[in-house]
């Protein structure tokens, strides 16, 4: 038998206010945590200059959000038979995204796609979100923007 308290202990509350704040700390608690979604971006071997630059700027989109990024290099008939065009391609996309996304999964041909999964770089997000003026115009230094720096 447990030892009980001289004199009893209980509270007198209102249960009403109390499942309500209850409530609006576990809604506050999910407002507080971070969704990450993995976002798929397409490739094939004979993509354009344009093409490709477009892509990866979806991408560096995307990473800065803070959400994984798929790359899926699509082969069809012959193509499959040169998966170093490829990986050509996978890196030059590492090559465009330097420093701002690590690679969780290192590229590997799977049938006919080559994949590669990389994660957005916290420390890198954060600096180029600081170092980026803001919506409003204003310049991170504090100065007039468009005004002549010394």
């Amino acid at each position: 038998m447990a030892p009980q308290a001289s004199p009893p202990v209980c509270r007198i509350m209102d249960y009403g206010k109390f499942r309500y704040e209850e409530s609006q700390r576990i809604k506050e608690s999910r407002r507080k945590t971070v969704q990450i979604t993995m976002k798929e971006v397409k490739f094939r071997p004979k993509i354009g200059k344009g093409d490709f630059d477009t892509k990866v700027r979806h991408m560096i989109e995307f990473l800065e959000e803070g959400h994984k990024v798929k790359v899926t290099l699509q082969f069809r008939g012959r193509e499959v038979a040169h998966p170093e065009l490829g990986s050509k391609i996978l890196d030059a996309v590492l090559q465009q995204l330097d420093g701002l996304a690590k690679v969780d999964t290192h590229a590997r041909l799977e049938g006919r796609n080559m994949t590669m999964v990389l994660s957005p770089d916290k420390k890198q997000v954060k600096k180029e979100r600081t170092d980026r003026p803001s919506a409003n115009g204003d310049s991170p230094d504090g100065s007039e923007p468009g005004a002549p720096t010394a």
